[in-house]
Order: C-alpha cells, then sequence, then structure tokens
C-alpha cells in the first residue's frame, strides 16, 4: 500500500477523533443556563359588617296593680347579634320623663340611693314608682352592677337579688361585649317592675316606650 495513502489516513482518523470529544461537551445539557420567571397575585376578601337585634313582644305587666295588689313585673329580652370585631353596646331610655303615664297621672321613675347606679328594689312609703334591671351574659359591670338574679321575679315581687334603676330619656348602656358574638347572638333579658307603697295609683291603663339600641363598639 502506498505509505502516503496510510499516512493521510491516519491523520484524517487522528482529527476525526479529536473534533469528536470537542462537539459532544459543547453541547452537553448540564452546560447550559435555565431561564426562570415568576409572578404574585393578592387575593381579596372582604366581610360585610353586621348588626342585627331581635324585636320582643310588647309587655304586658303583671299582675294588675289595685286595691289589693302593690306591684307588677315584666320582662323582654333583646338578642344582639354582631361580626364586629370590637363588639356591641345596647342602650335603653325611655320616650318620656316620667316613663309610664296614664294621660295625667304617672308613676315616677325609680329612684335609686345613688342617682344612676342600680340598687335592690325598695319603693318608699306613699310613692308609686317604675324602673328596670338586667341580666344576660354581657350586662355591663356584671352581677356587681345589676345583681345576681337570672329572674324578674315573680306574683309581682320583683326578684331581691336584681339592683333596679329608673329610666331616663337618653339611652343607658345595659350591655356590651368587646368581640363578635355567637352566631346565635347574645340575650339581654330586661326586668320592668312597679310598685305603689302605702298610696293608691289612680285607675287606668299605664305606658311606657321604652327603645332599645344596639351600636357596634
Amino acid at each position: 500500500m502506498n505509505k502516503n495513502l496510510i499516512k493521510k489516513t491516519f491523520t484524517a482518523s487522528s482529527i476525526s477523533l479529536l473534533l469528536l470529544p470537542i462537539f459532544y461537551v459543547s453541547f452537553e445539557p448540564g452546560l447550559v443556563g435555565a431561564a426562570t420567571a415568576g409572578d404574585t397575585v393578592i387575593v381579596t376578601l372582604v366581610v360585610d359588617a353586621g348588626l342585627t337585634i331581635s324585636a320582643p313582644a310588647d309587655v304586658s305587666m303583671s299582675p294588675n296593680i289595685s286595691m289589693s295588689a302593690n306591684g307588677s313585673i315584666g320582662s323582654a329580652a333583646w338578642t344582639v347579634t354582631t361580626n364586629s370585631p370590637t363588639g356591641y353596646t345596647l342602650a335603653l331610655k325611655a320616650s318620656a320623663a316620667p316613663a309610664l303615664v296614664s294621660g295625667a297621672n304617672s308613676f315616677a321613675d325609680y329612684t335609686e340611693a345613688v342617682n344612676g347606679t342600680p340598687d335592690i328594689w325598695s319603693v318608699p312609703s306613699g310613692s308609686k314608682e317604675f324602673g328596670f334591671s338586667a341580666y344576660g351574659t354581657d350586662v355591663t359591670g356584671g352581677t356587681a352592677v345589676w345583681g345576681t338574679g337570672a329572674s324578674c321575679g315573680s306574683a309581682g315581687v320583683p326578684a331581691g337579688t336584681m339592683k333596679y334603676v329608673g329610666f331616663k330619656t337618653t339611652d343607658k348602656t345595659v350591655s356590651s361585649i368587646a368581640t363578635v358574638t355567637p352566631v346565635g347572638g347574645t340575650a339581654t333579658t330586661v326586668c320592668f317592675a312597679a310598685e305603689q307603697d302605702t298610696i293608691f295609683a289612680q285607675s287606668g291603663t299605664y305606658t311606657a316606650t321604652i327603645t332599645a339600641t344596639a351600636t357596634t363598639s
């Protein structure tokens, strides 16, 4: 065989062998840089604020006051429901002073030993008075303010463990809480009481218009 031909063939093969690794390395995937891209979204949910108050039936106090019955009681329960994180307040007020009237006649608003501070029910001799107390989970000041009872009394006699106050024509807070209520709301029971002591109230139908207002705190 021609020596020059062998030499040329060997040279060409050597060049091919040298180029092959270079070609392989240049296309090695591990050496190619990866491209990335990202994004974020903000998800917004609005929870609407809500507040509801129940509407109990009008109150007929019992028994009737008469020449032989000196006292009468009644009650109404307001349930407040809210999702406000700061809770609610429930306040009561009368439309007139005195609150309980029949034409030109009336029962005086209950008089406390300390004005505006609930105390045990007690009507002075020769007087006739009308007032209220409250009980429930959220009563403002708890049992120290409104008494330890969970009943308005019986047979026209106010519960001796409750503390009473007279109505005003301005709001008086009776219950509050600084958080959301349970789904079913929270009830506050208001006890109404009237009494004549060694005096007769003039006969007639006496009414008081009481407004309960719930507001978010």
